[in-house]
């Protein structure tokens, strides 16, 4: 297992047994983990991010600590809240991302998730220009978010 993966796993497994919320000291993280503090930014800035459904907050100094809390909303207000992250642009990745997340906590179907994938994809968008592609993309996935909260 990659160090990236197994750094995760221990965060998950935090906020897991802290009902949702977990202070981390990134040094003492880092040395029981046995990798460097920058790899544990690297896991929290890449995987515990506000598309995957957490929010990190942070206190530099002495005692500084990060903060990853995982967001607890019903699925209306997870929409909303998606639809209001999304902005004007969205990427594969991201959209992925966004999909992938509300398939864990059991906001979409699995076939309603493919569907939406798919018509997000680069193939599906094949026709749009490269630049107004992700526009088009943040658009309709905007759209079809709010159609799925009716």
């Amino acid at each position: 297992m990659r160090m990236s993966d197994m750094v995760a796993q221990y965060i998950l497994q935090m906020l897991d047994a802290q009902d949702g919320s977990a202070e981390i000291r990134r040094n003492e993280l880092a040395g029981s983990l046995g990798c460097v503090p920058s790899q544990i930014n690297y896991v929290i800035t890449s995987r515990f991010t506000p598309e995957q459904g957490y929010i990190v907050e942070s206190r530099r100094g002495g005692g500084g600590y990060i903060r990853i809390s995982r967001v607890k909303m019903d699925k209306g207000t997870a929409l909303l809240h998606i639809i209001n992250s999304v902005g004007n642009n969205l990427d594969k990745a991201t959209a992925e991302a966004f999909l992938r997340n509300m398939l864990e906590r059991g906001m979409l179907e699995l076939q309603t998730a493919k569907l939406i994938a798919a018509a997000l994809s680069d193939r599906s968008l094949g026709t749009v220009e490269q630049e107004k592609r992700d526009v088009l993309r943040a658009d309709l996935f905007k759209n079809m978010l709010i159609i799925l909260n009716q």
